[in-house]
Order: C-alpha cells, then sequence, then structure tokens
C-alpha cells in the first residue's frame, strides 16, 4: 500500500494550475498529484474532461465478451478464469458455439465482440483465421476485436510468422482491432511478481504499435493494485502518452481510443492475501491521474464490472466520459470474485447515466456516436413497466 506524503500548497497550485491549462505533466508532476487532496485533483480531471468531451454526455457500448477458451499455458498469480488442459473444466469453443453467443448479442443490437483466450499450445493457426472468417461470413454486421497482445506474441513464437505477417494474416481473415488486455502496470519489475511468464512491456508495446500501424482499433489499459508505487503508475503513464503521441504523429492518429482501468481483483487466485488490491478512493484518484497525465487520449472509462455501480457513476466525476459496455458475458473479472457484475443491461447504463445528470449514448468501439436511447421513456414507470429505471429487464 502506498502512503501519501504531504505536498506544500504552491506546489499543488503549480501542478494543478498546470495542468488546468492543458499543459503536459511531467513524471516528477504526475507523481506529486498522488500526494494532493483528492478532491482538488477531481476538480481539475472533471474540468479537463468536460472541456475535451461533450459535456454532457455519457457513452457506452453494446458488446459481449467471449472467452474462446480458458486452457492457458502462462499461468499468471492474479487470474482464476484459466485453466491447464487436464482439468474437468477446460474448454475449447468450437464455431458453432461461438455463432451462437453471436446471436445472443445481434437480439439486443450489439455491434461488437471482445474475443479473447488463454494461451492454448493445442490450437493451429487455421483455426483462429477459420473463426474469423467465420464469424465474418455470418455476422457481417458485428466488429471483431480479437487477441490481446499475449496472444499474438504466442502466436508469433509458434507460427513462424513475422509479426507484421501474422497481423497481415489476422487481418485479412477479419481481424478489426485488438483489444489492451495484458497491460495492467507496463512495469517489468511489477510483472515479474505478479506473473513471472508474462508478457513484457516492451514486447506489449511492439505488437501495439504494430497494429496501429496498420489500422487496427486499440484501447490504453491500466490495472492497480499490484503493490505497485506511485512512481510506477506515473511512469505506466507516461509510457501510455508516448506510445498515443508516436502513432498521432506517425500512423495518422491511428492511436489508442481511450483508455480504461480497473483495480486488481485477486479473490480465487494465488495473489489472494498478498497483494493488497485497491480501494474505490485509490480507483477514483488513479483516474483523476490519468485524466490529468493522459493530454492526448480523450476517452476514459469507468469500470463498472471491477467497481460496482456507486463508483462506476461517482467515476464520471473525476474524469471518466464514458460507461464502457455491457458485457453481455464476462468470464475473467468474475472468476475473481465479482460474480454479481459480469453484465448489464442497456436500461440500467442509462439510468447511471441519467442519475448521474447526463445523457446517455450508444457508441461504437471507436467511441463514435450511432445511437441515442431514449432514456425518459426506457426509465418511466408503469403499470406494464414496474421495473424500469431499477436495472432490471430486457436490454
Amino acid at each position: 500500500m502506498t502512503v501519501a506524503v504531504p505536498v506544500s500548497s504552491a506546489v499543488s497550485d503549480t501542478v494543478l494550475d498546470k495542468a488546468a491549462r492543458g499543459e503536459r505533466l511531467n513524471a516528477a508532476e504526475i507523481e506529486a498529484l498522488y500526494h494532493l487532496p483528492l478532491p482538488k485533483v477531481a476538480a481539475v480531471a472533471n474540468a479537463l474532461r468536460l472541456e475535451r468531451r461533450d459535456p454532457d454526455v455519457v457513452t457506452f457500448l453494446i458488446d459481449r465478451n467471449i472467452n474462446y477458451t480458458n486452457i492457458c499455458n502462462v499461468g499468471c498469480n492474479f487470474c482464476a478464469f484459466y485453466r491447464t488442459k487436464r482439468q474437468s473444466d477446460s474448454y475449447t469453443l468450437d464455431y458453432a458455439q461461438i455463432s451462437a453467443k453471436i446471436r445472443e448479442l445481434e437480439q439486443v443490437g450489439g455491434t461488437r465482440i471482445l474475443l479473447q483466450g488463454g494461451v492454448n499450445p493445442e490450437l493451429p493457426l487455421e483455426y483462429y483465421t477459420g473463426l474469423l472468417r467465420h464469424i465474418k461470413a455470418h455476422h457481417p454486421s458485428i466488429r471483431i476485436d480479437a487477441f490481446s497482445p499475449e496472444e499474438v506474441l504466442f502466436f508469433e513464437k509458434t507460427f513462424g510468422l513475422s509479426l507484421d505477417d501474422l497481423l497481415d494474416t489476422l487481418v485479412e481473415a477479419g481481424l478489426d482491432g485488438l483489444p489492451g488486455a495484458g497491460g495492467e502496470i507496463l512495469e517489468d519489475e511489477v510483472r515479474a511478481k505478479a506473473a513471472p511468464a508474462r508478457i513484457k512491456s516492451h514486447d506489449w508495446f511492439r505488437i501495439i504499435d504494430a497494429a496501429q500501424r496498420k489500422g487496427l482499433y486499440t484501447i490504453s489499459t491500466m490495472v492497480i493494485g499490484f503493490g505497485e508505487s506511485y512512481a510506477q503508475r506515473a511512469n505506466h503513464l507516461l509510457k501510455i502518452r508516448e506510445q498515443q503521441d508516436r502513432a498521432n504523429a506517425q500512423y495518422s492518429g491511428n492511436g489508442f481510443s481511450g483508455f480504461a482501468m480497473w483495480s486488481l481483483q485477486t479473490e480465487n487466485t494465488r495473489l489472494h492475501g498478498k497483494a493488497p488490491g485497491a480501494t474505490a478512493h485509490e480507483y477514483l484518484q488513479q483516474l483523476a491521474v490519468a485524466r490529468l497525465a493522459l493530454d492526448n487520449i480523450p476517452n476514459i472509462q469507468a469500470s463498472w464490472p471491477a467497481q460496482g455501480f456507486k463508483v462506476a457513476q461517482a467515476a464520471l466525476y473525476y474524469g471518466a466520459n464514458d460507461l464502457g459496455s455491457t458485457m453481455l458475458e464476462e468470464n475473467v473479472v468474475s472468476a475473481a470474485g465479482n460474480h454479481d457484475r459480469h453484465a448489464v443491461t442497456v436500461r440500467e447504463l442509462v439510468r447511471i447515466a441519467v442519475d448521474a445528470g447526463f445523457t446517455p449514448a450508444i457508441r461504437n468501439s471507436r467511441f463514435e456516436i450511432i445511437e441515442w436511447p431514449d432514456a425518459a421513456t426506457m426509465l418511466q414507470r408503469s403499470p406494464e413497466n414496474p421495473e424500469a429505471g431499477r436495472g432490471v429487464g430486457v436490454h
């Protein structure tokens, strides 16, 4: 657990004034933010959020997470989802099973699947390319954001293709974007303690950079609570910001579409009782610091799956402008203890936005608004719809 160190009012005013003017903060200034009163940092973060995004609107996406396999040979200490192939509850989905899940998403107006799995050494390249082609042929309106940098690194090592050739092969088969999973804290000292076999930070950025160069959608991520220092949290943000600068300058602005962060969930993992995790205060603090530090990433998500609805709602005043997605299915976070918060309805996210004083809007994975839900009708209670506004019911 990091300990706050008092910062003089002069330093506080200087750093916050600089951030409020939209000027770029350096590493020492970002680290100093963690030692300032959170209400002051939050006030500047909220002001920047209102300035950089539509001040009246909160967005979200209708999507589904599909984990095609839970068999994995990486064995991260903080993961409760993975299984070895010998365990009775290990699985690999076939194309028909995945199509059935996508049809359920289509029925509720979904536009994107987040397709990820464990690092399964039993699957050939043809499983992945065939799956992408199957989805594009049978579900042409669905965007496919698939295969984290961890999975791509495994493909690269296993299938004998260069990274460029591998990504070209996946894109030709139907890949639209690359998730930002596997980032956690992009400091190898922290990563080595939490998951020694986990992808190293330089490979994470190398793969993300290649994906951005090829025009693929990407999003930046962060997980706090491993016992990392404030300096390490600040360095993570700086590395994300530097990659965004590179993408904006070299790849026609095809950088990270947004930033998503959540706190470590350790229940049912080998880190339970060994990693401190993070409180709601720390989560909101980190979100506010991210808004001030990431001056080149306009969209910041609030995480309801890990933090709960109330904290996610509060996050809309700590720098977030987006509620993530409905997550018609989510297995990784829920496996680590959040069994009651792994999917929501459109109505629930509409209610969260409206109750916080914002206008809800449905977006695509590039944060482009595609629909304005009728919030007044959706939340109006009536004899025919007595549960409206209570976060229950169909999408």
